[in-house]
């Protein structure tokens, strides 16, 4: 488990240090230590696709600073930052990516298009991800402490190629939802068509 990585970039005004403490006052202990091992996993899958640690590790540790905010917060965003209003249609589930990269940005100060778009999309997926937005989006998905049908299979896909998890994960979760009568937001669909063209036979 990483204990200190030294930033040097200025994508977060501080340390890490004082980046934890800050998603710590946001969220309960379990969702916190999730978020520890999410870095963890963002810096091993980031060192095995050579994409930059610290922003691996600024993404890992906020994706989900916003997850346990009211939804009175949320829907205020949405309007105050004229989101689309289609958001108001879905739930905590879209919004803490979706929204909550408005949060990170505003209240910790981080700029970088890349991190928020990780933020972002590390739920609902989209057509085209960047390396992070990739090892983000398999981290959230692979942590350690992740337990479900398929995981183990995913996680050997994405140590065969990250892309190939990244695909697996979308057609997964559409799966999911399906069986379970959810809505689904329509960023996922498209990024789901997009993945499995391009990996069809995931």
């Amino acid at each position: 488990m990483v204990t200190e990585l030294t930033y040097t970039q200025q994508l977060f005004p501080g340390t890490r240090t004082e980046l934890l403490a800050k998603i710590k006052a946001q969220l309960d202990d379990a969702r916190y230590q999730h978020v520890l091992r999410v870095e963890q996993t963002a810096i091993q899958l980031a060192q095995a696709n050579d994409v930059d640690v610290e922003h691996a590790s600024i993404a890992g540790l906020t994706h989900d600073y916003a997850k346990q905010r009211p939804d009175q917060d949320f829907i205020d965003a949405i309007h105050q930052y004229r989101l689309t209003t289609d958001l108001l249609d879905y739930g905590n589930a879209i919004w803490h990516g979706v929204v909550g990269a408005e949060f990170v940005k505003r209240e910790l100060g981080v700029t970088d298009e890349d991190i928020l778009n990780a933020i972002r999309h590390h739920t609902t997926g989209a057509e085209y991800m960047t390396p992070l937005e990739q090892v983000v989006y398999m981290a959230d998905f692979i942590e350690s402490a992740r337990n479900f049908p398929g995981v183990d299979r995913a996680r050997e896909l994405t140590a065969q190629q990250l892309q190939l998890g990244v695909t697996y994960q979308s057609k997964h979760t559409l799966a999911y939802l399906v069986s379970q009568g959810q809505p689904i937001y329509p960023q996922s669909i498209l990024a789901y068509n997009a993945w499995i063209r391009r990996y069809p036979n995931v």
